[in-house]
């Protein structure tokens, strides 16, 4: 079982299924903080979805994926390139006005996950903001060979200690076909 196979073996699929759907609400909490011309870094883009919006807005993104065939269909989507690569092998410093992370961080081993989160400290400048949501819960699942760490409040909480929260919450999965609760967080770099 490897998720990121899964995603290049079913990349049209999960584009298809994920491109339309609408995440104004998370995204525009998280431009509410952002200065006009910010540098986010879309961390597992996906289709590209919120890259476009982001770009649309006037911002300028650096969207990354795991998986090749993700990362060639959100090219094309967004118009610009899509570099693959896993989250854990990240380097940046300072760079980042704000860090994108939507349905994407759950997918990292619960091993691997702190030093994923101390490299998203890193790639941020101060006063950056960081946007993360994952599936609710306190387990976690594999779902159609892929790897689900679900997190609760209190767990979200301790996993991002080292930055300020400014807004936690639960929402429905915006997919119609969906009944997944999300748990989401937008935090600041101080």
């Amino acid at each position: 079982m490897n998720t990121i196979d899964y995603y290049n073996k079913n990349a049209e699929l999960y584009f298809e299924n994920t491109v339309k759907a609408d995440m104004s609400d998370c995204q525009n909490r998280f431009l509410n903080y952002l200065k006009p011309d910010s540098y986010i870094l879309d961390l597992g883009c996906g289709s590209g979805r919120d890259s476009k919006f982001f770009i649309s807005k006037g911002h300028r993104v650096k969207a990354i994926d795991g998986s090749k065939q993700m990362c060639l269909l959100a090219s094309n989507y967004i118009g610009q390139e899509v570099d693959c690569v896993e989250f854990r092998k990240i380097n940046y410093i300072n760079e980042f006005d704000a860090i994108w992370a939507c349905a994407s961080l759950l997918h990292v081993n619960k091993n691997d996950i702190d030093d994923v989160i101390k490299r998203i400290y890193k790639a941020l400048k101060n006063d950056g903001y960081f946007y993360c949501s994952f599936k609710y819960g306190n387990s976690v699942t594999i779902q159609n060979e892929r790897y689900f760490n679900n997190l609760n409040e209190e767990q979200l909480k301790e996993l991002i200690e080292d930055f300020e929260i400014v807004e936690l919450w639960s929402s429905n999965d915006v997919r119609p076909d969906r009944i997944d609760k999300w748990i989401n967080a937008i935090a600041k770099k101080t």
